[in-house]
């Protein structure tokens, strides 16, 4: 063999071997994406669909624990007034609306919480 064939040899195993190295490195990043950030995103998606979804009656859980039903959603389109108890009302931006709490509440009620 020609030395050029052995440096030819050489070099092919040695980008081969670096190939190998990386892909533990490749797996690890595959596994936060699955296990990390795609629940996140698919959590935040159903936080805004919820949001966006909420209508005059809906009983809510806002982020404090403050429980009420929407009396009216403003025309702002991202406040509503919420009735705490009968004519006593709070104006709330709807990001302080806990989807988690108030599905929660809809489960403890057997899911008649809405309405």
């Amino acid at each position: 063999m020609t030395t050029n064939a052995v440096l030819m040899m050489a070099a092919q195993g040695n980008a081969q071997s670096s190939w190998i190295t990386m892909l533990p490195m490749l797996g690890i990043i595959v596994v936060f994406y699955f296990f990390l950030m795609r629940p996140q995103q698919k959590k935040a998606k159903d936080q805004k669909n919820f949001i966006n979804n909420l209508q005059k009656g809906d009983k809510i859980v806002t982020i404090a624990g403050v429980h009420g039903t929407v009396n009216k959603i403003n025309e702002d389109g991202t406040t509503i007034q919420l009735e705490t108890s009968p004519g006593s009302y709070v104006k709330l931006e709807k990001s302080a609306i806990s989807l988690e709490w108030t599905t929660a509440l809809q489960k403890a009620n057997g899911g008649t919480a809405t309405k």
